[in-house]
């Protein structure tokens, strides 16, 4: 089974997407699908998170968003319905982000997480599956 993840970020995030994305490649369970920005020219991180929350949600998958810290990206995308968008910054955040929140999108730094720490994070992440039980209650009423 192949998972999609739809990736973008700004220029603040651009080196890390890059980073990221030929490291995901390597994987033959994923599939990756680049939605910009594509050069360290600035670009405005709420297009590309609305760009990337569209997809996410048009194709049921999941989603990596990179800005300068991951804070604003993610705000931006849990504007939208569905979206559960969480900033992490070690492997114990991506974990959590994954069992109790569900998290369909996950934020990283490129301003604030070294490469090998965010791939580390990106893998803990997939690794994981959502408990649902008593999250499953409060991630509906995050979604309601």
């Amino acid at each position: 089974m192949t998972t999609h993840i739809v990736i973008g970020s700004d220029h603040g995030g651009y080196e890390l997407k890059e980073f990221l994305k030929q490291q995901l490649y390597a994987h033959d369970s994923l599939s990756i699908d680049d939605m910009g920005t594509f050069s360290k020219d600035s670009v405005d991180y709420p297009d590309i998170a609305d760009i990337v929350v569209k997809k996410v949600k048009e194709t049921n998958g999941i989603g990596i968003l990179c800005c300068g810290t991951g804070i604003g990206i993610s705000i931006r995308a849990n504007r939208h319905k569905g979206i559960r968008a969480a900033v992490v910054y070690d492997e114990f955040t991506a974990e959590m982000a994954k069992k109790h929140n569900n998290a369909n999108i996950l934020c990283l730094g490129g301003r604030t997480t070294q490469n090998d720490k965010a791939l580390s994070c990106v893998q803990t992440w997939l690794s994981h599956e959502f408990e649902g039980d008593r999250h499953l209650r409060r991630v509906d009423k995050l979604d309601n």
